[in-house]
């Protein structure tokens, strides 16, 4: 009674140390953040992770789960995928990981296809952050970090392969208005150089201005003295010998 008690009580337990008897494989390369195609790889609640292609080829009818941690020594692998455990909605506070953006093999053909991008953007998905009903949204992220990220193949329930953790990923974050310089402070040597030249230009315009005015004090310059016109009188004279005659008779 006691050996049968004791089976039944460490039998759970040997069921979640399945899969590990089994073996997960560790397949590569890790995940890591994009490194060209895109400009802004990480943000403040997003980053871009390159595609697992030709990473799980010997997986067909697994599905590939992406893991998102802060604590990445605290995920355990039997933890399925949409269950509280996982949940993105209880992430970072009661939760240490969430597992998000499931696909099957197909979504990573191998090869890729020239000049597909292929990349993943975890952190895009704002309408269901709040929804418990969908706890492998891809939700954006909460913090800074830093966050570890892995890929693990499940068939069905059953981990069986899986990529090492990534390096650490730190968000970008906001810079606070007093760490922004004072105004006044800190111009580039650009603004100088700007600021320099107009200066002289203003100087040589204002010596210019100022020679002008010096020049034409003098009635020399610019002045010019015209005079009134005499008025010009015509006399009218009347001729006196000369009267319309009648004319002569013949």
């Amino acid at each position: 009674t006691r050996t049968t008690l004791t089976t039944l009580t460490m039998l759970p337990l040997l069921l979640l140390l399945l899969p590990a008897a089994h073996g997960i494989a560790q397949v590569g390369p890790p995940p890591a953040l994009a490194k060209k195609q895109l400009e802004w790889v990480t943000t403040a609640t997003t980053f871009v992770l390159d595609q697992p292609r030709c990473v799980f080829r010997d997986y067909g009818n697994a599905v590939i789960w992406l893991v998102v941690a802060q604590d990445k020594d605290a995920f355990n692998n039997s933890a399925g995928p949409g269950t509280p455990e996982t949940a993105f909605q209880s992430f970072p506070e009661s939760v240490s990981a969430y597992m998000t953006l499931n696909a099957t093999l197909g979504s990573y053909p191998c090869p890729k296809p020239a000049g597909e991008i292929t990349v993943l953007r975890v952190g895009s998905e704002t309408s269901c952050t709040k929804d418990v009903s969908r706890p492998t949204c891809n939700g954006p992220l909460p913090g800074p970090g830093p966050y570890w990220v892995k890929f693990l193949a499940l068939e069905g329930s059953v981990p069986v392969a899986e990529t090492v953790w990534s390096e650490p990923i730190m968000l970008r974050t906001a810079k606070s208005p007093n760490s922004l310089p004072a105004a006044g402070s800190g111009h580039s040597a650009g603004m100088i150089a700007i600021t320099a030249i107009l200066s002289i230009l203003l100087a040589i315009l204002l010596a210019a201005l100022v020679a002008t005015l010096v020049f034409c004090g003098s009635e020399s310059c610019g002045s010019s003295t015209f005079s009134k016109p005499e008025s010009v009188t015509v006399r009218r004279y009347n001729t006196h010998h000369v009267y319309d005659q009648p004319a002569a008779r013949l």
